[in-house]
C-alpha cells in the first residue's frame, strides 16, 4: 500500500509576467498548474537523473500536452465538444489515443455502438440476438480501438484506475487523478512499474538501468530499461538459415534477412542446374515431372520435381471401384479395378442432386439437368427450369438498406439487401468535416481530427477536438523568444518569453552618440524586429507573407544640449549660448583682424566666416576669404638695394633683384651693365675691380689738356704736374710756334701768376712766346679779310627771309578753305538724311493705307459671294 504524498510546494507560486492574464482565471490557478507538472515528473526525473528544466522527453509529451490543455482550459470531450471541467466525471481510453471523455458521453456512445453492432450481427448472421448482444463490440470515438460490452465504464475512476470518484477540490492534485503513484505495469513487459503520479496518457519508458546486449549480441552495455534494445552499428555476422553464410547487414532488430548470395544449384530432382540465390536453393524445383521408375518397375513417378524417395506405386494393393462403394484387396498395379454395376450417386456440382448413372470411370456430368421449380430472388416470379439455370425478374428492389437512408437499387434483390456502400457524408458536429464512414444508422462518430494549438515557437502545444478550437487561446510557453532585437541594446536586453505579435519595446535609454559628442537621452527608438504573426486558428485562403524586414526606427532628434559657440570669425570673448544642433552662425560685428596671407597686414573686413582656419579644419558653409592685400611690397631687400620689390605685398622674402644697374668705368669711357643682386653682393673692393674697363684712363689731367696715361683707375689721376707730353706753344698772334714739355708750360703759367686749370684747351700754350716784327703785318691782313666775309653772309640771308613769309600765309589760308568746305558738306549730308527719312515715312503710311483698303475690299467681296450662294440655295 502506497502512502499518500504531499504535493504542496514549499514556497508560494511565482507568477509569470509574460503569461496571458485575460483568460478569466486567477493567477494562483495558473501557478498551480505550472507546479503540478514538476510534482508529477519529480519521481521520474530523480530516478532517471534528468533535470526538470531540460527538454521534455518524447514519451512524456502526451502527459505534458494534457497538462498544457488543462492549464489553458482547452480540455474538451470529443463526443459533446464541451469543455471538461475538473469536477466532471471522465473516462480515458487505455488502448492507443488516451483521449479523455465525459463519463456520461462515453456510456451513451458505447451503448449505442454495441446495440447497433448487435443488431447488424443478428440481421446478417444466423445468431441469436442475445448472443449477438453479448459478443457485440464498441470502439473508442478517436482511435477506433475495440472494447467489449463488458468494458462499458460504469464508475468514475482516476487515470490509474485505483481510486473511484477521485477528489476534485484539492488544488494541488491533478484533476481526475488520485495523486498517488501510478504503479501501472510498463510496456514491453519489462516487469517494472510506472513511477509517475497518477497521470493521463501512456506511461513513459522504464528509467531503470539494466544490462542488455545489442541486437546481434556482440556488445553488452548498461542502458535504461525502456531503451535497452540498441544497435552497435557493427556488422551483424550472425549465421544465416542456410548455415553457410553470415549476415552482412548492420546490427539490426528482428531476424536476419534471407541469404542473397548467388551460386549454381541443382533442383530437387537433380535434372537441372541454374544460378540462384542461396535462400531459394532449398525450394528450387524445376517444372519437369520426376519420371523416376517406381518400385513396381511398370510405372514412373508422376509427381513434380521433389526430393527424397518417390514412394510405392499408387496403383497396387488396395483398390475400389470408381464410385467407391466396392473395395478390392491385393490388386496388382497393372490390373484395372472392375466396375461395381451400382448407381454412381456422387454429389453433382449443383450441390443438391446426385449422379443418377451407373458406376463409371471419369468425371460425372458437369451440369445438373434435373428440372425443378425456382423463383426469383425477390419471389415475384416462379418457373420450372433445369437445376443449373437461375431465374430473375426485371424489377428493382426499393427497400431501404440497413443505413435507413438509401434504397436498394439491385435488380430482383433477395431478402437480404447488401449493406450500403456509399459514404455517409453528413456534417459532423465540428461543422468543419463530413463523416468519412460508410453509410450507417444512428449518429455519426465524432470528428477524429485533432487540432494542434501551439505557441509561436511551436515548442509548447496541445491538441483539442476539431470544432472546439475557436474557443481556445494559445498556450503559455516558457521558452525564450527566438527573435533577435535590432536596436543597439540587443546585448543588454533581458530575454523575454515566446509570444505572438510584436516583441515588447526596449525600455532602455537610446544613449547613441551624436557627431558632436553628446548622447541621446530619449527612450530607445531604434529599429524593431519583424513581429510574429498574430494567433489565428484558421489561416486565410490567401497565403500571408510574413514580414521579413523589421520596422525601421526613427532617427535621433537634433542634439538639445546647450553649448557655448563662438562667432563665425572665431573671436575670443564673442561666444553665445546656443542649442548644440542649431548650426546658425552669427557675426560679432567686430573687425576680422586675422593675419592676411601676406603675413604683413591684418584683415579689415567685418567679422566673417573664415574659408579655412587650418589645413585640417572643416570648411564652413557660406565662408569667404579675407581681403586680398594689394599694397606694394615695402620690405627691405637683402642685400640692400635702392630698387623696390616689383611684387604686391607677399609673405616671406622678396625675390632677388634682377634690375640691370649701369655703372661707368673709373675713367668714364665705358658703361658696364650688372644685375643688381650680383653687383650689390660684391664687396667694395670687388666692385672697384669689376668697374674697371682695363684700358687707358682717358681722363683729362687737372692742370693741363692731356689725358691720364695710367690704366683705368678710381680716384684722382696720380702726379698731374709731372705731365711729360709735348705742347705747341705760340705767340699772341699765333705766328711763332715752339714745342715745350707740358710740365714746363705749367711752370710758365704759374710763374706768370695764372693757374693752368683756368686755361682752356684752345688757349693752352698761347701767348707764352713774345711776338716779333713779322707778327704785326700779318695781323692787319687777317682783319681785313674777316670784314669782307661778314658782309657777304648778310647779303645771302635777306632773300631767305622774304621767301619764308608768304609760305606761312598760304598755309593759313589753305586751312581756312578746308574748314569752310567741310561745313558745307556737313549741311548737305544732314539735308539728304532728312529727305530719306521723309520718303520712308510716306512709303510706310501709303502701304498701310492701301493694305487696309484692300482688306476691306476683300471682305466685301467675300460677303457678296456668300449672299449669291444663299440666293441660289433659296431658289433651288
Amino acid at each position: 500500500m502506497l502512502s499518500p504524498i504531499d504535493h504542496r510546494p514549499d514556497h508560494p507560486p511565482i507568477s509569470d509576467s509574460d503569461a496571458d492574464s485575460d483568460d478569466g482565471r486567477p493567477e494562483s490557478q495558473r501557478a498551480r498548474h505550472a507546479d503540478l507538472s514538476a510534482s508529477i515528473f519529480r519521481a521520474y526525473f530523480e530516478f532517471s537523473g534528468r533535470s526538470s528544466s531540460a527538454t521534455t522527453p518524447t514519451d512524456l509529451s502526451k502527459i505534458q500536452s494534457f497538462l498544457t490543455s488543462s492549464s489553458s482550459g482547452a480540455l474538451s470531450c470529443l463526443i459533446c465538444l464541451e469543455r471538461i471541467r475538473p469536477s466532471d466525471p471522465t473516462w480515458s481510453c487505455t488502448s492507443l489515443c488516451f483521449a479523455v471523455f465525459h463519463l456520461l458521453c462515453i456510456q451513451s456512445w458505447a451503448r449505442q455502438a454495441s446495440d447497433l453492432a448487435a443488431l447488424r450481427a443478428s440481421t446478417r448472421l444466423p445468431i441469436d440476438p442475445g448472443k449477438a448482444s453479448e459478443l457485440s463490440l464498441w470502439n473508442c470515438p478517436k482511435c477506433r480501438s475495440d472494447y467489449s460490452k463488458s468494458h462499458i465504464p460504469k464508475t468514475y475512476l482516476c487515470f490509474c484506475g485505483k481510486l473511484e470518484n477521485p477528489p476534485s477540490d484539492d488544488p494541488w492534485i491533478l484533476p481526475h487523478s488520485c495523486g498517488e503513484v501510478c504503479d501501472r505495469p510498463l510496456k514491453h513487459g519489462c516487469g517494472h512499474r510506472c513511477l509517475l503520479l497518477c497521470h493521463p496518457g501512456p506511461c513513459p519508458s522504464c528509467p531503470k538501468l539494466v544490462k542488455s546486449r545489442c541486437f546481434c549480441g556482440s556488445i553488452e552495455d548498461v542502458r535504461r530499461c525502456g531503451f535497452k534494445n540498441f544497435s552497435c552499428n557493427n556488422v551483424c555476422s550472425k549465421l544465416l538459415d542456410c548455415r553457410a553464410h553470415r549476415c552482412s547487414e548492420i546490427c539490426h532488430e528482428g531476424p536476419c534477412p534471407l541469404c542473397r548470395v548467388r551460386g549454381m544449384y541443382r533442383c530437387q530432382c537433380g535434372k537441372r542446374e541454374e544460378e540462384k540465390e542461396c535462400c531459394d536453393r532449398v525450394n528450387y524445383r524445376c517444372n519437369n515431372p520426376c519420371e523416376k521408375m517406381l518400385g513396381c518397375r511398370r510405372h514412373v513417378c508422376e509427381k513434380g520435381c521433389h526430393s527424397g524417395e518417390c514412394g510405392p506405386c499408387p496403383f497396387q494393393g488396395k483398390g475400389s471401384c470408381p464410385c467407391g462403394k466396392r473395395v478390392y484387396e491385393g490388386m496388382a498395379c497393372d490390373v484395372d479395378v472392375p466396375l461395381c454395376g451400382g448407381t454412381c450417386d456422387k454429389m453433382l456440382s449443383c450441390g443438391f442432386h446426385r449422379c443418377p448413372e451407373r458406376c463409371h470411370r471419369g468425371s460425372c456430368i458437369e451440369t445438373c439437368r434435373i428440372v425443378v421449380t425456382k423463383s426469383c430472388r425477390c419471389g415475384s416470379l416462379k418457373k420450372e427450369i433445369p437445376c443449373y439455370q437461375d431465374i430473375s425478374c426485371e424489377r428493382k428492389c426499393q427497400r431501404l438498406r440497413d443505413c435507413g437512408r438509401h434504397a436498394c437499387r439491385r435488380r430482383c434483390c433477395d431478402g437480404d439487401c447488401p449493406p450500403c456502400s456509399e459514404i455517409c457524408g453528413r456534417k459532423l458536429r465540428c461543422k468543419n468535416h463530413k463523416c468519412p464512414s460508410p453509410c450507417h444508422r444512428g449518429p455519426c462518430a465524432p470528428c477524429p481530427v485533432m487540432v494542434t494549438i501551439s505557441c509561436a515557437c511551436g515548442e509548447t502545444h496541445f491538441e483539442v477536438p476539431c470544432g472546439t478550437e475557436m474557443d481556445q487561446k494559445p498556450p503559455r510557453c516558457a521558452k525564450r523568444c527566438p527573435i533577435i532585437p535590432l536596436c543597439r541594446h540587443r546585448t543588454n536586453l533581458k530575454p523575454h518569453k515566446c509570444h505572438y505579435g510584436d516583441c515588447p519595446p526596449c525600455r532602455l535609454l537610446c544613449d547613441e552618440e551624436y557627431s558632436c559628442g553628446h548622447k541621446c537621452n530619449l527612450w530607445c527608438h531604434g529599429p524593431k524586429p519583424p513581429p510574429n504573426p498574430e494567433f489565428t486558428l484558421k489561416p486565410k485562403k490567401k497565403k500571408s507573407v510574413r514580414q521579413i524586414e523589421g520596422t525601421p526606427g526613427s532617427p535621433c532628434p537634433p542634439c538639445p544640449e546647450l553649448v557655448w559657440r563662438s562667432c563665425i570669425g572665431q573671436h575670443i570673448g564673442a561666444e553665445k549660448m546656443m542649442v548644440c544642433s542649431n548650426r546658425m552662425q552669427f557675426s560679432c560685428e567686430n573687425l576680422c583682424g586675422n593675419l592676411l596671407p601676406c603675413s604683413n597686414h591684418y584683415c579689415t573686413k567685418t567679422c566673417h566666416a573664415l574659408k579655412s582656419l587650418s589645413s585640417t579644419s572643416v570648411q564652413q558653409a557660406g565662408s569667404e576669404p579675407c581681403e586680398d592685400c594689394n599694397l606694394p611690397c615695402e620690405k627691405e631687400r637683402a642685400p640692400a638695394c635702392s630698387h623696390p620689390c616689383p611684387l604686391t605685398c607677399h609673405p616671406g622674402d622678396c625675390p632677388p633683384c634682377k634690375v640691370l644697374v649701369k655703372r661707368s668705368c673709373h675713367c668714364g669711357s665705358m658703361v658696364h651693365v650688372f644685375e643688381c643682386i650680383y653687383y650689390n653682393s660684391l664687396s667694395e673692393k670687388e666692385q672697384m675691380n669689376v668697374r674697371s674697363c682695363g684700358g687707358p684712363c682717358h681722363r683729362k689731367l687737372p692742370n693741363c689738356t692731356h689725358l691720364c696715361p695710367e690704366t683705368c683707375h678710381p680716384g684722382q689721376c696720380p702726379s698731374p704736374e709731372k705731365c711729360s707730353k709735348k705742347v705747341s706753344v705760340r705767340c699772341g698772334c699765333q705766328t711763332l710756334k715752339k714745342e715745350w714739355l707740358c710740365n714746363d708750360v705749367q711752370a710758365a703759367y704759374r710763374s706768370a701768376g695764372s693757374d693752368p686749370k683756368d686755361i682752356s684747351k684752345n688757349q693752352y700754350g698761347l701767348g707764352l712766346i713774345p711776338c716779333n716784327s713779322d707778327c704785326k703785318s700779318k695781323i692787319q691782313v687777317v682783319e681785313s679779310e674777316l670784314r669782307l666775309r661778314k658782309s657777304k653772309v648778310s647779303e645771302v640771308k635777306e632773300p631767305e627771309t622774304e621767301k619764308h613769309g608768304p609760305k606761312r600765309k598760304r598755309r593759313r589760308e589753305r586751312v581756312q578753305e578746308t574748314k569752310q568746305i567741310s561745313r558745307l558738306q556737313r549741311v548737305a549730308a544732314t539735308v539728304k538724311r532728312l529727305l530719306l527719312a521723309v520718303l520712308l515715312a510716306v512709303a510706310v503710311i501709303a502701304a498701310l493705307y492701301y493694305g487696309y483698303k484692300g482688306l476691306l475690299w476683300l471682305s466685301d467681296r467675300m460677303n457678296e459671294v456668300d449672299d449669291q450662294r444663299q440666293r441660289r440655295y433659296h431658289r433651288i
